[in-house]
């Protein structure tokens, strides 16, 4: 698996960003709709015969042949995903959702092992390092889908955290552009879609309901009033338009078509609304409604047939390591010790008199860090996190070779879901490039928005964390598809987390209360160690793994609530961050040990990205092959 870091270091797309506002795709829909996803095939091939060619070693045509079959592969599973196609800028089945049956669930099932056994018909020795990666993390990656199968049942479809029924709104709203009148038919499409939609979403419920799998009773209002949510305002009553009605007329009136046709697409969209949507979201809220009577208060996923192993297979997929959940435990506590001991020392500097939980108090209570619930203090959190983030963009030739093409933006997270969405999260940009990276930033209650983490989070979402991440994984030539567009939550997550530390090595967090709130963050992500395994392992109930986590860190009681409900809903999830982040600060500290002079930080982090994701142990081979190259002078 010896990758060259220099190939890889120029293995970055060319990729044009089209239009200044960035749009996914260029204005003029006639071109080919040949996307990156499509021609990523014959790039990869390409690559694979040039690096074979260029001494990497392997039988060109089987090289060229595996890339083939990967994409081969990639494009099946693309082509039976309407949802996914829109997210990559492509408009095939654009009126379409994913099918949510039993059936198709069965049938991706057989998909999956006869792509598993085509794959191991392969001799890794006829292959270059590159494409004998890929085929190891192919492998891997379809042996957990099938392990993986066993466990579909348990899981929650609809939770506060992710759910279709406010995906599909969301996908609408963000992804399915109208460029064309053709478009905006394809959305009402959509929406007349919706009820057989939900009618199969209901019946995954029904069918895990029956097999013993019902979320907790604590997610049901929330989940019932996002779908009303999205059923208020206009045309359904008296008010402002509703969410969808408000983003498919405002698309519409932008496009260049005369003023009869506009109003003729709207009446179409507020048909479809009134005779579809509502009747399915009201459908929808009323079977939630009964399955709410049958919920439990157990929380853990020890609740769920074989809960224990399910669990243990959760944290093996999210860590990529066999640790087990007292051991993740254990960790948690150890470095929940350690980060209040680096807290004390920043209530040295500031002078604080008192406890570490009184000071937690005072950073949680105190006007100076929190800007006001108004409209006002949401744009100013915006523009001061916007800032943050160009600032850092001007420092990264210290730190980074490869940088991303796409531009990065911020914004609120859309009022219909704010209630329930997680406190900030990253969204990638459009593969041509075209759509920037989004970091959404929640403010639905700015008092649990504090300003002294607002660094961290920016560096954490923005750049350079996710945005990094992820815009060059997916830019990446080098690699097949299904590489650019996977990933393992503990090197995206680790990286995110890793990112927060990184800014202050070179000089960022000047003011001491920002710097807390960086390790507020980090003692945040160790903290979820101890409550996840505590919530999913130990049988803590939710009001002692709340009351633990308000107890060990300074976030305010609301952040508290919604963390330990999200941990619920998501076992093993919550884990990755710390995890993948000690992993990567492990095998930097090893290379500094190792290379002394020869360390360059900016190609460690080379090593690291320019790989796109990979399992912490083929992280670890490989920051341990740049070690011996480096070493060597390769």
């Amino acid at each position: 698996m010896k990758l060259k870091t220099t190939l890889l270091a120029a293995a970055i797309s060319t990729m044009t960003l089209a239009g200044c506002d960035r749009d996914p795709r260029n204005t003029d829909e006639q071109q080919s709709q040949v996307t990156a996803a499509q021609a990523g095939a014959e790039i990869a091939a390409t690559d694979a015969v040039e690096s074979s060619e260029n001494g990497q070693g392997g039988n060109p045509e089987v090289i060229a042949s595996t890339n083939q079959l990967f994409e081969d592969q990639f494009q099946t599973h693309l082509k039976r995903s309407p949802e996914f196609k829109t997210f990559l800028g492509m408009k095939d089945g654009y009126d379409k959702w994913d099918d949510l049956s039993p059936a198709f669930e069965q049938e991706t099932y057989e998909i999956h092992k006869r792509q598993l056994a085509e794959l191991k018909k392969i001799d890794p020795n006829q292959l270059d390092d590159a494409t004998r990666l890929s085929l190891e993390l192919a492998i891997r990656n379809l042996e957990q889908d099938i392990e993986g199968y066993h466990w579909r049942l348990h899981t929650y479809p609809v939770n506060q955290m992710y759910a279709t029924h406010t995906s599909a709104a969301s996908l609408l709203i963000n992804q399915h552009r109208i460029d064309d009148a053709s478009d905006a038919e394809a959305y009402i499409s959509r929406l007349n879609a919706l009820p057989e939609h939900f009618k199969q979403l209901a019946a995954n419920l029904k069918e895990r309901a029956d097999a013993g799998v019902i979320v907790p009773k604590f997610v049901f209002p929330y989940v019932i009033s996002d779908g009303k949510n999205l059923i208020t305002g206009a045309p359904y009553d008296v008010g402002k338009d509703s969410t969808l009605y408000a983003d498919f007329k405002g698309k519409v009136e932008k496009l260049n078509i005369s003023d009869e046709e506009k109003a003729a697409l709207i009446e179409k969209a507020k048909t479809a609304m009134l005779e579809n949507v509502k009747p399915a979201y009201e459908t929808l809220n009323a079977y939630l409604a009964e399955l709410e009577k049958k919920a439990t208060s157990d929380d853990g996923a020890w609740k769920l047939p074989e809960g224990d192993k399910f669990y243990q297979h959760r944290l093996n997929v999210y860590t990529t390591t066999d640790m087990t959940a007292d051991e993740i435990h254990q960790k948690g506590l150890e470095e929940v010790a350690r980060i209040h001991e680096e807290m004390r020392e920043i209530m040295k500097k500031v002078k604080f008199e008192g406890s570490l939980q009184e000071f937690f108090e005072f950073m949680r209570t105190d006007p100076q860090f929190y800007y006001p619930e108004t409209e006002e203090g949401k744009q100013r959190y915006l523009k001061e996190a916007t800032a943050i983030i160009d600032t850092m963009k001007g420092r990264l030739d210290e730190l980074f070779i490869t940088k991303p093409k796409a531009d990065l933006t911020v914004k609120a997270v859309e009022p219909f879901r704010e209630k329930s969405a997680g406190k900030a999260f990253y969204q990638r940009p459009a593969p041509d490039g075209s759509r920037p990276g989004i970091y959404y930033a929640n403010l639905y209650k700015m008092s649990s928005m504090p300003t002294y983490q607002m660094e961290a989070l920016a560096y954490h979402e923005g750049i350079p964390g996710h945005h990094m991440q992820l815009s060059i994984m997916q830019e990446l030539e080098n690699v097949p598809n299904f590489r650019k567009f996977g990933g393992y939550t503990a090197y995206t997550e680790g990286w995110g987390l890793y990112s927060e530390l990184v800014p202050k090595e070179i000089g960022f967090y000047q003011d001491p209360y920002s710097d807390f709130g960086r390790l507020a963050m980090e003692l945040w992500r160790a903290g979820r160690l101890v409550v996840d395994t505590g919530i999913h392992s130990k049988k803590w109930t939710r009001e002692q793994a709340i009351e633990w986590l308000a107890e060990n860190t300074p976030n305010p009681p609301g952040d508290v609530q919604k963390a330990i409900e999200r941990y619920i809903v998501m076992p093993g999830q919550a884990t990755a961050y710390k995890i993948g982040m000690m992993k990567i600060v492990e095998l930097r500290e090893h290379a500094k040990k190792e290379l002394g002079d020869k360390f360059d930080i900016r190609q460690f982090h080379d090593v690291v990205l320019a790989n796109g994701a990979v399992p912490l142990d083929v992280l670890e081979e490989l920051v341990n092959e740049w070690i011996e190259e480096t070493k060597s002078g390769n």
